[in-house]
């Protein structure tokens, strides 16, 4: 006989995972997109931007929206040109 009580919250399941999956894809973006933009970034000195990619690197999404609202608030401008 086949129970029919979990068959009426696999979609509930599936759309929770699929959430979380999209979530998951959006900070790995945004990860990345801080990785780039901090490469790009011209830096009062080398060391400085190492420091800000090791924080990005090794802090994940925390420290990406770490680097986004600092470095964003002393220069809002975006990249800047070398």
């Amino acid at each position: 006989m086949m129970n029919f009580d979990n068959f009426f919250w696999w979609p509930f399941a599936a759309a929770f995972t699929g959430a979380w999956f999209v979530i998951g894809i959006i900070i790995l973006a945004f990860w990345i997109w801080m990785i780039v933009d901090c490469a790009k970034r011209k830096f009062k000195n080398d060391l400085e931007k190492i420091i800000w990619i090791l924080v990005i690197v090794f802090a994940h999404w925390i420290g990406s929206l770490v680097y986004f609202i600092v470095v964003r608030m002393y220069n809002p401008h975006g990249l800047a040109k070398k």
